[in-house]
């Protein structure tokens, strides 16, 4: 098995480099010089505070130093990838901070022997050199029900705890206070993830297998095992799966969650879940939590502790009460810390109806002299398209996704079913009003839109008016329209190849003589077909076919022929009636 690849550019480097990038595109963080520590640029002004102290190994980030900030962590220790940092680097953290100015130290720790020893015996360095310092190891994995000596690991619940510990030593408490109460907030926090695939540490093979298909549940943040394997389901799933684990009663790990409890829920990113599944699972949390009548007062969502590339994510849920909002809602200049609303989120209106329009006075539907050529014609072209659906997704195979008949297709049927239900309109430009709505509803993609644009700018100039003139402007502006917001000129490959000279011949009905306006769209039509056949020599500059290279597109442009078909239905129509 061959490693990952990660974009560093050393494995024995990557660490400190990690550091000086986060620093260095920071103003609020510095490094202590000769330590893998960093600390808030402003340490004096935590001078009578108590200064706050976190960290671990490095490959969670933005953990821990993505909270270095005012009314969060005053500095972080970080350790290799994945591994404790030393106690020399904790305890020179410490007296930095003591030397600040600072009335006391409290180091916040997850659960994990390394972390506890290291930071424990820089704790006691520390105080045998007469600092207060203090510490808080955080536990909040859910995953095992009956955990092991080495108990409950520290997860993305610890993010949290550096929160409230930041603001309550923002507000000047005591660092007994602090423990005291962070203590207690600890433990109504519970963590719970599941993977989609493994991480690996940079320069080493994947730490363990998971097969295609396959989810781990309860692993831990180094890619500890988990307590479950199983095929993936669905989010809905999954998240049920993940809730009613973190609170089934009979586990010694489970958080204590009864209907009527108000929380703070998490949704943390384990490192390349995309961002559309991260807003699902989201969903899925806060749909199944009120389900179970919990109130849910905050949500935070996004990358807060990471297992380097891991595709996974994790559910943090945190009791909370008036007090532990007013902390969580405290302001903080920590970079990695999210801007979350205030708002209590459970119980408000999540939609808004659509905003009433104010209609004018409806136009003249009923039937009247034209109606029944306008339905002839219409009919003619749905005819057409339908027969040439295939003949277009063979053209655009050559240069598309091969579905320019279908598109057409779908507008062709969608019109055939609004004309068994309705009277066709005597007024043109109703008529093209409604089409323009039909094609943008069911015909989709840009042949949907460009159509669409087409008949809603050529409508007004057909509105009350019936003259030969009026179309010639009608067509005309709806080309411009084509035009202006495709982006797309004649001689571009693509369906205005066709449009344009026939619109161009269209023009002259302005000032045909009596008698002369079958000749005209006679003429349009060749001009169109033309058109669309030298499309097959031209170079694509707009449209999906502009990136294929010119040599493999050799075909008549789909949608130039379309446009061609769809005037030789109505000339054919037009014909019918002389």
């Amino acid at each position: 098995m061959q490693a990952h690849r990660k974009l560093v550019n050393s494995v024995q480097g990557c660490v400190d480099e990690a550091l000086w990038g986060m620093v260095s595109g920071h103003g609020g963080l510095t490094l202590l010089e000769g330590q893998r520590v960093v600390l808030r640029s402003d340490l004096g002004a935590l001078r009578g505070r108590v200064a706050l102290v976190a960290g671990g190994g490095s490959g969670h980030e933005p953990a821990h130093a993505g909270y270095i900030g005012k009314g969060m962590l005053s500095g972080v220790v970080a350790g290799a990838v994945f591994a404790s940092p030393p106690p020399g680097s904790v305890l020179a953290a410490i007296l930095a901070m003591w030397r600040g100015g600072a009335s006391g130290v409290l180091l916040i720790v997850k659960n994990y022997t390394g972390d506890r020893l290291n930071f424990g015996l820089a704790l006691e360095q520390a105080r045998a050199k007469g600092v207060p310092v203090s510490m808080v190891v955080v536990a909040d994995d859910c995953a095992f029900t009956a955990p092991s000596k080495a108990g409950r690991r520290g997860l993305c619940g610890t993010v949290l705890v550096h929160k409230l510990a930041g603001a309550l030593a923002e507000e000047g408490r005591t660092l007994d206070e602090i423990v005291q109460k962070v203590n207690e907030a600890a433990q109504g926090i519970g963590t719970l993830g599941v993977s989609l695939s493994p991480c690996s540490v940079p320069g080493s093979c994947p730490n363990f297998e998971l097969p295609p298909g396959e989810m781990e549940l309860g692993l831990g943040i180094h890619g500890e095992p988990g307590i479950k394997r199983s095929k993936v389901g669905t989010a809905d799933e999954v998240v049920k799966f993940m809730i009613d684990h973190m609170t089934d009663p009979s586990s010694q790990s489970h958080l204590p969650l009864k209907a009527g409890d108000t929380v703070v829920l998490v949704v943390n990113n384990l490192g390349s879940l995309s961002c559309l599944e991260l807003a699902i699972v989201k969903g899925s949390a806060i749909r199944y939590l009120e389900e179970r009548g919990v109130c849910i007062a905050r949500v935070m969502s996004g990358t807060f502790m990471t297992s380097l590339e891991m595709a996974g994510v994790s559910l943090t849920l945190m009791l909370a009460n008036q007090d532990i909002l007013r902390l969580f809602d405290a302001d903080t200049t920590a970079p990695a810390w999210p801007k979350v609303s205030n708002v209590t989120l459970s119980g408000r209106n999540r939609t808004i109806g659509p905003t009433q329009e104010h209609t004018a006075e409806p136009e003249n539907t009923t039937q009247g002299p034209r109606s029944a050529v306008l339905r002839r014609v219409l009919q003619g072209v749905c005819t057409s398209l339908l027969a040439q659906q295939e003949v277009l997704n063979e053209l655009d195979r050559a240069a598309g996704d091969g579905d320019c008949g279908n598109t057409h297709a779908l507008a062709a049927q969608a019109i055939q079913e609004w004309l068994q239900g309705h009277v066709t309109p005597d007024c043109p430009g109703k008529l093209l009003s409604s089409l323009a709505g039909l094609v943008q509803e069911h015909m989709g993609g840009s042949s949907g839109a460009l159509y669409s644009l087409f008949l809603t700018a050529a409508a007004p100039h057909l509105k009350g008016k019936t003259e030969l003139s009026a179309w010639a402007d009608a067509v005309h502006a709806g080309m411009e329209a084509m035009k202006r917001y495709g982006g797309a000129e004649q001689g571009d490959r693509t369906m205005l190849d066709a449009l344009c000279p026939a619109v161009e011949e269209l023009s002259k009905l302005s000032t045909v003589p009596p008698g002369g306006e079958m000749e005209v769209l006679q003429s349009a039509v060749e001009r169109a077909v033309s058109g669309a056949e030298r499309t097959r020599n031209l170079t694509a500059k707009a449209g999906r076919a502009s990136y294929i290279a010119a040599q493999h597109v050799t075909q008549p442009d789909p949608g130039a022929v379309a446009v061609a078909t769809i005037l030789k239905a109505i000339l054919t129509a037009l014909q019918d009636e002389v």
